[in-house]
């Protein structure tokens, strides 16, 4: 057992200094393997939509939108992901590299690694990092040897291409579908609107009701006009002829009979039985359901619209992952830090030294 008195300023120097920075010169001298970090620069660009000659609500049905920084955070999360990592390993033997490294037990994969061990020994290796105000992607990938990690990082951004162009294309593939089923359901409201239209015609044999109802207007004042001539001509004649005169009785005969159709024709506008349904109602009726019509036609218009520009985007390439730094070669190791590791443990043994001679004093000192 240590007692007291033996822990000296010079026991305690070789403990917690010359000990430790021995230990880790040892280490960092030659057992650490050398890490090299091949490092590239990426960013999302959308391709430009032409939609100036698509109306407001073709758009809403296209789903056409600007670009969103959340699919940036979207490409990162799968480059760290387990999927990704396993494919990289099937391709690319990434265990068998990661686990050459027999002395460096502090960075090397250990054999026989789990699955979720492994995805963590993968995401310390890999580090993807976004850069908020400019949205670029940065991808940092740490290899035993130069070539290899330039390669790992050249894999990466391949396959996350792959993913952007697939996640964008999905996104394109829901919105066609989505413009398609717009279109079926304005094609069922324009076929349901020209049947209705139909049936309305035939159930009353009339084209148009308004045009009908203006005819009748007409021909209605004509007669109402011919009358008041015929009266005014009736007046004349009985001025110098008897009631029984040839003449007045066929002028009178003439204006009966006007006014017994101005009266049939009065009563097939505003009559009400039967078989003479208004016109005034029949007009308003038939203007109701030819503006549905138009509605349902203009909706299936822009429908057929929408739907060109949804497969349009679906066909191209909506978005792209533009290299703006390619995966480099690194031709000196960044990792391990060996002067900065010695340094900082210097300074933290001599710390811990220093909490260790306080300490002992002050139990020396209630001691005595």
């Amino acid at each position: 057992m240590i007692e007291l008195k033996d822990l000296t300023p010079r026991r305690l120097k070789i403990v917690l200094i010359a000990a430790p920075m021995l230990l880790a010169t040892l280490y960092f001298t030659i057992f650490a393997a050398n890490r090299y970090v091949s490092e590239s620069t990426v960013a999302l660009q959308h391709a430009s939509n032409d939609v100036s000659s698509l109306p407001g609500a073709a758009l809403l049905l296209a789903g056409l939108s600007s670009p969103s920084r959340s699919e940036a955070l979207y490409l990162r999360q799968y480059l760290q992901s387990l999927a990704l990592l396993k494919d990289l390993d099937a391709k690319l033997d990434l265990r068998k590299h990661y686990e050459a490294e027999k002395l460096d037990g502090f960075a090397r994969l250990w054999g026989g690694a789990s699955q979720e061990r492994f995805l963590d020994y993968f995401r310390n290796r890999v580090d993807v990092t976004v850069d908020e105000a400019s949205a670029t992607i940065t991808v940092r990938v740490q290899g035993f040897d130069p070539a290899f990690a330039q390669t790992l990082n050249r894999a990466i951004l391949k396959e996350g291409e792959r993913f952007v162009n697939e996640m964008s294309h999905s996104l394109a593939r829901e919105k066609l579908s989505f413009a398609e089923s717009e279109l079926a359901r304005a094609g069922e409201h324009l076929q349901e609107s020209t049947r209705e239209v139909l049936a309305f015609q035939n159930q009353y044999g009339l084209l148009d009701p308004s045009m009908d109802a203006q005819a009748s207007g007409a021909l209605s004042a004509q007669m109402q006009a011919s009358i008041t001539r015929s009266e005014a001509e009736l007046r004349g004649l009985r001025s110098f002829m008897t009631e029984d005169a040839p003449q007045v009785k066929a002028l009178r005969s003439q204006i009966r009979a006007t006014q017994a159709q101005l009266e049939v024709e009065r009563t097939r506008a505003t009559g009400t039985g039967g078989q003479s349904e208004r016109l005034g109602a029949l007009t308003i009726e038939f203007k109701s359901l030819r503006m549905k019509a138009e509605f349902a036609l203009d909706a299936y218009k822009v429908a057929l619209v929408a739907i060109e520009g949804a497969r349009m985007e679906a066909t191209r390439k909506l978005t792209s992952l533009i290299v703006i730094e390619p995966a480099t070669l690194p031709e000196t190791a960044e990792y391990p830090r060996r002067l900065y590791n010695l340094v900082t443990l210097f300074v933290v043994c001599l710390l811990l030294y220093a909490v260790a001679r306080l300490v002992i004093a002050t139990i020396r000192e209630h001691q005595d």
